[in-house]
């Protein structure tokens, strides 16, 4: 009997630490967007820029391509 008091109190203690937790975490706004982050998954609004160095050396090789098939034709 001893011991159901014991995991009676554990229980209602480790309850009350996470309603603290859930409280602090509720007040510093962790629950206040909970839709666009699903929604985001869905858009493709996002503009992805290209790093410039990486655009030059890709135009650089496909020029080098083309002169190449002109040669060839």
């Amino acid at each position: 009997m001893e011991l159901l008091y014991l995991m009676i109190i554990c229980s209602v203690s480790l309850a009350a630490i996470f309603l603290v937790i859930f409280i602090i975490s509720a007040r510093n706004g962790q629950f206040e967007d909970d839709e666009a982050p699903a929604v985001r998954i869905l858009l493709d609004s996002e503009i992805i820029k290209e790093d410039p160095s990486t655009v030059n050396k890709e135009t650089s090789k496909e020029q080098a391509n083309r002169k190449s098939e002109e040669k060839s034709d």
